[in-house]
This record gives structure tokens, C-alpha cells and sequence, in this order.
């Protein structure tokens, strides 16, 4: 299930912790740079913990599922049956600039933008709805096996997650797996790997129902890096929907970090810090 209770599944995050190590990083902006790595899939990833630069408002009916920076402002897309949406939504203000609704019976997931066009996959539809991105017209549709969960592209690839420890590249004019990866860390394996964004060459994914955001080589699929978003939304701001972690986007040309939840009142400009040995 994709709906959950905002409890962390104590195993999973159990056994994260347990495969970390302390490790010293770059500090470069809001998002370090990659440490050099052998590539074997042996070495220990580098851990972070988090600095709260900026914090604004955000829908908290919003069931975030995918988010994308995009000209000073987010495009969103919501989940839930007969509740998902594509949304333009304002930085500051959190206010919703421009929404269309989807059928009741799918539920939106993951979120890119690969030029002037939206990609937005559904959870166990097996469809993907495309748009053009300034006026969220249809169009067109595509189709994936499995289930979709998170999306994001490194400019020519669509990068999709489907809730497995396996990240598919496609291509988004035939929709072909090109090559797929299996993303471990310290040579196990990482499932539930849910919303993805691009950042510096490398993907950024949510570990669902956890409060972790990996690091993954899109080369090797090895985890080079593991953050602790812990404690970022406060308990007084929580309500009774509010639910896990789970939005990634990224300003490039600001070097900014944002991260959100589903039914979170707000969203979080990060900057991440490496934890020393």
C-alpha cells in the first residue's frame, strides 16, 4: 500500500542505520558534492544530516507524490483516487496557480519534465499521462509495466521507480527500457525506493516510510550517500492526516534543496550537512 499511517517501518530503518558509516563529504552549496567512490559497492556511505534555510507554506490537503522546480515556482502532482491532481503551485505562498484533476479511477505518482513537456506516471494503472507543461493540455499517453512510484529524468532518460530496489531508464518518445539498475547499499539490497529527483549526476530517492533520502550512483545503482531528514516536519505542525516524507525537487541554477511531505503543511529549503567520523 501506498497509503500509510505516519509510522516508520522500524526494520527498514533499522537496517539502514545499520548499513551506514560515518563518512566526510564536500560541502558545496546545498547539495555536497560526490565523494570520490571505488565503485565496488563495498565502501560505506557518506551520512547527512540536515540545516533548515527557508521553510513555506504548502497544501496540506496535498498528498504530494511527485515534485518539480521549474521557473521560480513547483509543479506538483497528488495522489489519491478521485483526489490526484497536476498542480502549478507558488513558491511563497504555496498557493495553487493552475490544477488539473485526474480520472477517479487512477492514482497520480511520480513527476518529470523533460523540456516543455510533464510526464506523470499512476500507481497501479500501468498508464502515464503526458502534458504540455505551461498549459497542462493532454498530450498523449504511455504505458510501463509494474506499478509506477516515483519519476524524475537526467535530461534525455525518464527515471522511474517502482516501489523494488530496481530503477528503470526510459526512453520518452518509444517509452523503451533502455537499461535498468538494482540500487544497493554496502552490497545489499535497497527496496522501496519511492519519489526520485536528478541532482548533480546522481538520483536523490525516498525511502518510503522512512525519514531517509538516498544517494544512488545511476551508473552502478550503489548508494553513495544516506540523509537523516528526521524531526525536519515539527510534531505541533502535524495533524491527523499528516503522512511520510515524500517530495524532492531541486533549483540547479540556485543550487537549492526543497523537500515536502504528503499532507505536510509545509515545505522545507534545505541545505545538507555531512557528519564527521
Amino acid at each position: 500500500m501506498k497509503i500509510t499511517p505516519f509510522v516508520a517501518r522500524a526494520g527498514l530503518m533499522l537496517t539502514i542505520v545499520a548499513l551506514c558509516a560515518c563518512g566526510k563529504g564536500l560541502n558545496s552549496g546545498s547539495v555536497p558534492l560526490s565523494p570520490v567512490a571505488s565503485g565496488n559497492g563495498s565502501e560505506p556511505p557518506v551520512r547527512y544530516s540536515y540545516e533548515v534555510i527557508n521553510t513555506w507554506p504548502h497544501d496540506p490537503a496535498a498528498f504530494t507524490q511527485g515534485l518539480v522546480f521549474r521557473n521560480g515556482e513547483f509543479m506538483e502532482s497528488t495522489g489519491l483516487n478521485g483526489r490526484s491532481t497536476l498542480r502549478d503551485v507558488d513558491l511563497q505562498s504555496g498557493r495553487v496557480l493552475k490544477k488539473k484533476s485526474l480520472s477517479a479511477e487512477f492514482f497520480g505518482e511520480g513527476l518529470a519534465m523533460i523540456g516543455e513537456k510533464a510526464f506523470q506516471l499512476t500507481w497501479k494503472g500501468g498508464k502515464g499521462f503526458i502534458y504540455d507543461a505551461a498549459t497542462f493540455e493532454s498530450l498523449g499517453e504511455f504505458s510501463y509495466d509494474g506499478e509506477g512510484w516515483g519519476l524524475t529524468t537526467d535530461g534525455k532518460l525518464l527515471v522511474l521507480s517502482d516501489g523494488t530496489n530496481r530503477i528503470r531508464f526510459i526512453d520518452p518518445v518509444s517509452f523503451v527500457v533502455v537499461r535498468t539498475i538494482d540500487v544497493s547499499v554496502s552490497g545489499k539490497p535497497l527496496e522501496h525506493l519511492n519519489e526520485l529527483e536528478w541532482i548533480k549526476g546522481e538520483i536523490f530517492a525516498n525511502v518510503w516510510r522512512t525519514d531517509t533520502v538516498v544517494r544512488i550512483d545511476p551508473a552502478t545503482g550503489i548508494v553513495r550517500g544516506i540523509i537523516d531528514f528526521s524531526h525536519l516536519l515539527a510534531p505541533e505542525k502535524r495533524g491527523a492526516e499528516t503522512d511520510v516524507l515524500n517530495g524532492i525537487a531541486y533549483d540547479p541554477d540556485r543550487d537549492k534543496l526543497y523537500v515536502t511531505g504528503k499532507f505536510w503543511p509545509e515545505v522545507f529549503e534545505v541545505k545538507l550537512k555531512p557528519i564527521s567520523p
